[in-house]
């Protein structure tokens, strides 16, 4: 027991001056490579190194007075057939405590091998290259988020990535196409209470502040009445009443206004920081085009009611083609920016493109077309008040199709100047509309569906028999503004589930 223990205390010691004299040389050797020359000359060949930097550790250290020789056959191979020397219990003992060591304190070689940062061993008076992988900006798209533009320019503008600006860009899109929608709803509400006519100028600035005084309230209640709206229909409407109307209209102005604003002023700082693709950049120039069109569009729109009409006898009214123009522009810009921001934000399914999902897509297309037009015949049912001819459903009066429906000449002009006919046009591209997306449902059906697209079928249906419901409901009851508005949004809900469903099933780029 006493001799064990003196055996132990003696070799700790041996154990760590051993393991310090490995280490100093192995460090050695890993810094002669690189203060080499990089690369190797016929004189002078590279030298391999090891796969490990831990395993020149497990060379051990010979002592001065040389090895001793080993007894036959009692030495075991070394790789290459090389004979690792016989020792005392003492020289066994201590590389085992070597390579534990070196196990713990050295990591592969394999994960610092060709790196430049290993120079850093070297000593201060060697010259030492710079890293390009350190000091190299980094490259957009790659690692990091600074876009292309600004790091060209020098300002290095920090932007989002690629997925996360889509998100971003999606939403604003997403609540864009819900301020167009609600300029689109308070447009028909002006309409239903006759109040478009109320503003007889149009300034961008200039009207932005309404009438705060009793005598400037009279000013514009005085320009009112030397139009033709006023001396026809309204000749006994008093200041208050005027009030009422004239705020109507002006509502839908500074609507329209906001909603330019939420296009441009965002698009603007998406721009700017680069969160927008090329076709993205192209795609929102349009809408913000479309914008501006739309309030020239408007005030063009107006400007037809303003004047005086060859027969004093005509009912002072906006233009039917220039107000379904008017509501065609908006609904373009809605699905515009309504579909784009679906893209963005839901991601599309990998179908299998079969010959019946092709055909469903394009019978969806087809529909979402059909849902548009009906709701643009919409327009000339306001314009021309046509949703008061005949108030009976199914029948127009006391027979199917009314006697009335061709009276104009040419037979042309009966499509949209004609009460009657543009009734009869706007039942059956409803009907129509309803049949047809009654049978994509059921198409839709047949095939094997994400449970998102078959959300989107069942939606559209639903909306659909809504939207039939309402309109029926608003020719029986002699058009009453609140139901009329009701299904004035209704065509929007409606047109906005055919794009949810397109959007659906379109096809993945490969």
């Amino acid at each position: 027991m006493l001799h064990a223990f003196f055996l132990v205390r003696l070799q700790f010691p041996l154990g760590v001056w051993a393991l310090a004299r490995t280490s100093k040389e192995a460090s050695q050797q890993l810094r002669a490579p690189l203060r080499a020359s990089p690369t190797p000359t016929p004189q002078q060949p590279q030298r391999k190194r090891s796969r490990n930097a831990g395993a020149l550790l497990f060379t051990p250290v010979p002592r001065e007075g040389g090895v001793p020789a080993a007894r036959p056959g009692s030495a075991s191979l070394f790789r290459g057939g090389e004979r690792r020397p016989q020792s005392s219990g003492l020289w066994k003992r201590w590389p085992c405590t070597v390579i534990s060591m070196q196990r713990l304190l050295f990591p592969p070689f394999r994960a610092l091998k060709g790196r430049q940062c290993l120079q850093l061993l070297a000593p201060r008076a060697a010259p030492r290259a710079q890293c390009d992988c350190i000091r190299r900006p980094l490259r957009p798209g790659q690692y990091s988020t600074i876009s292309e533009v600004a790091l060209q320019s020098g300002r290095g503008t920090v932007s989002l990535p690629s997925k996360a600006a889509e998100q971003v860009v999606g939403r604003w899109l997403l609540v864009c196409s819900g301020t167009v929608a609600g300029a689109v709803i308070l447009g028909g509400v002006t309409r239903l209470t006759e109040s478009g006519l109320s503003m007889v100028d149009w300034h961008l600035i200039k009207e932005m502040k309404p009438p705060t005084s009793q005598e400037e309230w009279e000013a514009e209640f005085q320009r009112y009445q030397q139009f033709p709206e006023f001396k026809i229909l309204n000749h006994d409407m008093t200041l208050t009443e005027f009030k009422f109307i004239w705020y109507m209209e002006y509502s839908h102005r500074m609507w329209g206004r906001l909603v330019g604003l939420a296009y441009i002023l965002p698009a603007a700082y998406f721009w700017r920081k680069g969160w927008l693709s090329r076709g993205m950049k192209g795609r929102v120039l349009a809408l913000c085009g479309l914008i501006c069109f739309q309030g020239l569009l408007g005030w063009y729109m107006v400007k037809s009611g303003l004047e005086e009409k060859p027969d004093s006898h005509d009912i002072p009214r906006v233009s039917q083609y220039r107000l379904a123009a008017h509501l065609g522009s908006a609904l373009v810009l809605y699905c515009a920016s309504l579909w784009t921001s679906l893209s963005l934000l839901l991601p599309p399914h990998k179908l299998p493109e079969t010959r019946a999902l092709l055909w469903l897509r394009r019978f969806a297309h087809g529909t979402a077309g059909l849902v548009f037009l009906t709701a643009l015949s919409g327009a000339f049912v306001a314009g021309l008040d046509a949703g008061l001819v005949y108030n009976s459903f199914p029948k127009m009066g006391e027979s199917w199709i009314p006697e009335d429906l061709f009276t104009f000449s040419p037979i042309l002009r009966n499509v949209f100047e004609n009460p009657t006919t543009v009734q009869f046009d706007h039942r059956i591209l409803g009907i129509t509309s309803v049949t047809a997306i009654t049978v994509l449902y059921f198409l839709s059906r047949r095939i094997p569906l994400p449970r998102r697209t078959k959300m989107a079928a069942v939606t559209l249906l639903a909306l659909a028999y809504t939207q039939v419901g309402l309109g029926i409901s608003t020719l029986l009851m002699y058009v009453p503004t609140p139901l009329a508005a009701t299904h004035q949004s209704g065509s929007l809900a409606l047109l906005t589930g055919a794009l949810w469903l397109m959007n659906e099933l379109r096809r993945v780029p490969k």
